[in-house]
């Protein structure tokens, strides 16, 4: 009987241990999904006007050129539309790691009440409105209140990752035990004090998990700024990308270039802290 317990227990063992080659495959094949558009857009940028339309997207350029860099500089002016994106992802990752932890704060510590439970309802309801949807009525009144500019693209940024973040900040608040706070406030602490001085520090996790998806949320957002900003002079870079699509269909080296310029802030921010991603939720989830 003991042997062949043992026998299953390696059979277990070896079988747990072995490759699951349908999910490596489905794993590789997403991979390419990214990997391949990815490498395209890098060697295309580095062609020249020459070598960009010769019909083979994935031969490596020779020679390597900058030519579609300097061109989708001048054209997009790269610096003005930077700062303008920088602003407004600045504004929103702000805003919605400060707005959603007060909230989660809130509705954490008077969930016995019923009004905090139907605002922590009414917020994940409003996860389903997409901006699409509410498109219309927020162009009137950013433009009624004037707001029709960055600074009112950053508030809409805020305002539609809010239930998102309060969810996050919620859950990883009801997991703190109480003791802490009880402890903080023997010892004559406020409920700032609390806030700031206790709980604040125990959310890094959970603020730079938030803070990451409202950056890229924010960064990588074409329809909102394009519709609410008035000016085009205060665009951001994924909306003047959209020059690209018409007046120079020919020029991929410089598309391609503006793309890839476009989107390696968010690749680079990713990239460099993903592990507060992983952590962030694995510890939400968890506790």
């Amino acid at each position: 009987m003991r042997s062949i317990d043992a026998d299953n227990a390696r059979g277990r063992r070896s079988k747990s241990g072995g490759w699951n080659w349908p999910l490596t495959i489905i794993l590789a094949v997403c991979t390419l999904t990214v990997l391949v558009p990815l490498y395209v857009t890098v060697v295309m940028a580095f062609k020249t006007t020459g070598q960009a339309i010769d019909g083979n997207a994935f031969s490596l350029p020779a020679p390597f050129s900058i030519e579609g860099f300097v061109k989708a500089w001048e054209l997009t002016d790269f610096p003005r539309a930077f700062g303008v994106s920088v602003l407004v992802a600045a504004i929103s990752v702000t805003g919605t790691i400060l707005l959603a932890s007060f909230a989660a704060y809130a509705i954490s510590h008077n969930w016995q009440h019923r009004l905090f439970r139907w605002s922590f309802f009414y917020l994940l309801a409003a996860m389903f409105l997409p901006f699409p949807v509410l498109a219309l009525s927020q162009v009137k009144l950013t433009g009624m209140v004037g707001l029709d500019n960055p600074i009112g693209v950053a508030i809409l940024h805020i305002m539609f990752q809010l239930s998102f973040s309060v969810l996050l900040f919620t859950a990883f608040l009801r997991s703190i035990p109480g003791e802490l706070e009880e402890s903080a406030r023997i010892d004559g602490a406020s409920v700032g004090q609390v806030f700031w001085r206790l709980l604040f520090p125990l959310l890094a996790p959970m603020s730079a998990t938030v803070g990451i998806f409202a950056f890229l949320a924010s960064w990588n957002d074409y329809m909102m700024p394009a519709l609410i900003t008035a000016d085009p002079a205060l665009q951001t870079l994924p909306v003047l990308q959209q020059i690209f699509q018409s007046q120079f269909s020919n020029n991929y080296n410089v598309s391609f270039a503006s793309y890839l310029m476009a989107m390696a802030p968010s690749i680079i921010v990713y990239v460099l802290t993903q592990r507060w991603v992983m952590s962030g939720v694995t510890q939400g989830a968890i506790k």
